[in-house]
C-alpha cells in the first residue's frame, strides 16, 4: 500500500492511485470532502466533537484536576450551532459515500442522540447501535450520576434501499467462537503504551480511541483494498488500523499538532500479509441465483426428473423454472418440503439430477457453476 503523506486534494493520479488516498488532508472536513469525487469511499468512521456539557472543572477526591476535554474544537455556542455543524459534515459525508457504503459515528450521551436524529433526517438508514463497554472507565468523581462506562456507535447505510453493503457476518461469528457477534463490545480505553503522549508527558489527544475498537469496525464492514474515510482524524487511529489491515484511508484534520503525531504513527505501520487478510467468501455473500437461471444456462432442461439423494421422491422440471411434485406446482423449496411432509426445505441441497456414471449430482453444484461464470464475467 502506498505510504501516507499530508496533502491537499489534487486531481492527478499518483502511482495508479487517486491522489487523495492514504493521505492526511489538513483543513475543515466539510471543505475537504466537497473536493473529493462523489461515491468514492466504502466506509466512514467519524468521531466528531462530542460537545461536552461539563459545567466547570472536574476534580478528583484528592482535588487534582481531571484531564477532561476542554479544547476549542469541542465547544459550541448552542445546541442549534452543534446541529448545524452536524448536518453540514453528514451531508458532505453522504455525498462521498458509495451507494453500498456504510458509516460509523461514535459519541457519548452528550451528542449521539442529536447526531442520530440528524442522520435519519438526511436519509441514512440505521443498521445497529453498538455499545462500546469500557473495561476501565473513568470513575464518576462527583458521585451524583451512574459511572459513565460506555460510548455508543451508530452504524448506518447511505439510505433505506442500499443493497450489498459489506458485513462480514461469518468471519465475525467464527472469531466469536461460532456465536453471532453481539452489539455490545468490551474493550479497554486507550491507555498504556498505546496512548500517544507528547514530549511533556501529556496525552497527545484527549479522546484517542483504542486500535482494537477500530479493528473490529473495519474488519466487520470493509474488505481488503476498500477506502475508509475519517473526517475527524485526530492522531490517526483509523489510518493506522486501516493500513495495517490492508485498507486505504483518507483523513481530514485541522490541527497541525495532531497531524504530525498521526503521520509519524502511520508511517511506522506495516501492512499485514495478504494471506492473513483475505476475507473468506460465504454463500451468504454470494449473488442470488434463482433456479430458472439453470434452465437459462442450459444446465437443466425442462422435463428433467429431480430426485433426492436416496431416490425416494421425484419431481419434474417445468419450462418456467417451477417443478411439479406431490401433486403440486411450486418452487424447488416448497415441493421439497411438501413431499417430505415438512414445513421448510432447502431445495438446492435436497434435489439432485443425474450425474456421471449413473450417479446423482446436487443442483447446488449447478448453481455454483453459474456463480463462477458471474465471477469471471465481473473480473
Amino acid at each position: 500500500m502506498a505510504s501516507s503523506r499530508v496533502s491537499g486534494l489534487r486531481s492527478e493520479a499518483v502511482g495508479g492511485l487517486a491522489p487523495w488516498l492514504d493521505r492526511i488532508h489538513k483543513g475543515d472536513c466539510v471543505a475537504k470532502m466537497s473536493m473529493m469525487p462523489a461515491n468514492s469511499v466504502d466506509a466512514i468512521f467519524a468521531d466528531p466533537p462530542y460537545n461536552l456539557q461539563l459545567g466547570g472543572d472536574l476534580m478528583r477526591p484528592d482535588q487534582s484536576k481531571v484531564d477532561a476535554v476542554d479544547d476549542a474544537w469541542d465547544q459550541f455556542d448552542s445546541f442549534e450551532a452543534y446541529d448545524a455543524f452536524t448536518r453540514a459534515w453528514l451531508l458532505a459525508a453522504r455525498r462521498v459515500l458509495k451507494p453500498n457504503g456504510t458509516i460509523w459515528v461514535i459519541g457519548s450521551y452528550h451528542n449521539i442522540f442529536r447526531v442520530g436524529a440528524k442522520m435519519q433526517d438526511l436519509g441514512f438508514w440505521l443498521l445497529n447501535d453498538v455499545v462500546w463497554r469500557k473495561t476501565n472507565p473513568m470513575p464518576n468523581f462527583r458521585g451524583r450520576r451512574f459511572q459513565n462506562a460506555h460510548e455508543t456507535m451508530i452504524w448506518a447505510s447511505r439510505d433505506k434501499d442500499a443493497k450489498g453493503y459489506t458485513f462480514n457476518y461469518d468471519t465475525l461469528k467464527a472469531a466469536n467462537d461460532d456465536l453471532q457477534m453481539r452489539s455490545d463490545w468490551l474493550f479497554p480505553i486507550c491507555s498504556g503504551g498505546e496512548r500517544l503522549k507528547g514530549e511533556d508527558g501529556k496525552k497527545a489527544h484527549p479522546t484517542q480511541k483504542p486500535e482494537a475498537l477500530l479493528a473490529r469496525v473495519i474488519l466487520s464492514s470493509t474488505k481488503p483494498g476498500d477506502v475508509v474515510l475519517d473526517p475527524f482524524f485526530g492522531t490517526g487511529t483509523t489510518g493506522a488500523v486501516a493500513k495495517r489491515l490492508g485498507r486505504h484511508f483518507v483523513g481530514m484534520e485541522r490541527e497541525s499538532d495532531y497531524i504530525a503525531v498521526a503521520q509519524a504513527r502511520i508511517d511506522a505501520v506495516q501492512t499485514l500479509p495478504d494471506d492473513v487478510l483475505t476475507v473468506p467468501t460465504t454463500k451468504r455473500a454470494e449473488p442470488r441465483v434463482p433456479f430458472a437461471s439453470l434452465l437459462d444456462a442450459g444446465l437443466v432442461k425442462p422435463g428433467t426428473e429431480l430426485t433426492d439423494a436416496r431416490r425416494r421422491y421425484t419431481a419434474e422440471v417445468r419450462a418456467d423454472g417451477t417443478i411439479y411434485g406431490g401433486g403440486e406446482i411450486a418452487s424447488i423449496h416448497r415441493i421439497g418440503a411438501k413431499v417430505q411432509g415438512l414445513d421448510a426445505c432447502n431445495g438446492w441441497t435436497f434435489w439432485h439430477v443425474p450425474g456421471n456414471k449413473g450417479g446423482l449430482r446436487p443442483i447446488d453444484e449447478l448453481r455454483q457453476e453459474i456463480r463462477n461464470r458471474l465471477a469471471v464475467a465481473g473480473a
